[in-house]
């Protein structure tokens, strides 16, 4: 039985699927032309009143600051398509960088760029099963995780940075081509390669179908396991390799870095529009998303906004995506579906 015939069942006499189909498809159009609306909005209002927002230099490091959060939302866009989460990608950041940093000064820089990545997808790989075989909440799973995988960082590299003696690991991150430097490059490149997936490949069709109705997919013949180990182990590698770049970027591998960016990550992807209960999302709302909390940040910090102002701004932009959220899949707070 294929995803198709499942959904082409017509529905009963006198039912409301009907008008609940019409107003769902207003809602998902809704989210997606409104959410450019708003960033259109939000870009022309910061432009106007923000002093040295246009300017090219202050555009590009716009863009290179939201390389992290872009990067990684391309995955956690699938990872909570499937209707999970991954709270653990910050920690595997650090993690991986400081394994880069390591395995960069005892084997060699190609070896240790190898060791980075492999260490993010072990930690993938390792969710995914908890998630999949043990059925494990992937919030609690994650969570552990992300306590577990920040103590392995700490004690690989005994608590303090691991300073990088390689000068080609520091080309890695500096590298440009027509004035955009590797990072830049690299998440336009997730962007295309994991939107194509998503939304162009069949892998992809079985992670939406899955999250909107995982019994519902196991009945259709699909390896539900197999589709959330594969996603978990993928957002797993894209944290590796996110981790090798900001060690690079930085010059060294730090236990502490990239606290509170899996929160960052969720936002965006929320903001454009993947839901939270699975089976929608959208590698141009994500895009969208990921600019607009970039724009945000960027403006407040060059308007000088103090940092814990700041907090409460990316807490509120969570709290609204998440409500959004609910509205457009038809929620309404106090009742159950």
């Amino acid at each position: 039985m294929s995803q198709a015939t499942l959904n082409a069942s017509p529905p009963p006499a006198g039912s409301t699927a009907q008008p609940n189909r019409g107003a769902g498809m207003v809602r998902r159009a809704m989210s997606q032309s409104g959410i450019v609306l708003v960033f259109l909005i939000l870009f022309a209002v910061l432009a106007a009143s923000v002093p040295d927002f246009l300017t090219p230099g202050n555009i590009t490091g716009l863009l290179l600051s939201v390389t992290l959060t872009g990067t990684l939302a391309s995955t956690m866009m699938m990872v909570l398509a499937l209707g999970e989460v991954d709270l653990s990608i910050a920690s595997t950041v650090a993690f991986s960088g400081v394994v880069a940093s390591v395995a960069t000064d005892a084997l060699g820089l190609p070896l240790g760029i190898l060791a980075g990545i492999l260490a993010g997808g072990a930690v993938g790989l390792c969710n995914g099963i908890v998630v999949a075989k043990a059925g494990v909440n992937s919030l609690i799973a994650t969570l552990a995780a992300m306590e577990i995988v920040r103590g392995l960082a700490y004690i690989t590299s005994h608590g303090d940075a691991v300073m990088i003696a390689s000068p080609g690991f520091f080309r890695l991150a500096s590298a440009a081509m027509f004035g955009l430097t590797a990072p830049i490059w690299i998440m336009a490149a997730m962007f295309v390669i994991f939107g194509v997936i998503l939304n162009r490949t069949v892998f992809g069709r079985d992670v939406l179908a899955t999250g909107g109705n995982t019994e519902a997919a196991r009945l259709a013949g699909l390896n539900v396991d197999r589709i959330k180990i594969t996603v978990f182990t993928l957002q797993g590698l894209v944290a590796g390799f996110c981790g090798v770049l900001l060690s690079s970027r930085m010059g060294l591998g730090d236990p502490k870095t990239s606290i509170g960016l899996e929160l960052a990550v969720i936002s965006a992807c929320v903001l454009g529009g993947v839901s939270l209960t699975g089976g929608i999302a959208s590698i141009s709302g994500v895009i969208v998303g990921v600019l607009i909390m970039g724009c945000v940040q960027d403006a407040m910090g060059l308007l000088n906004v103090p940092t814990f102002y700041q907090y409460l701004v990316r807490g509120g932009i969570l709290l609204l995506a998440v409500l959004f959220d609910r509205w457009k899949n038809g929620r309404r707070p106090g009742l159950k579906r």
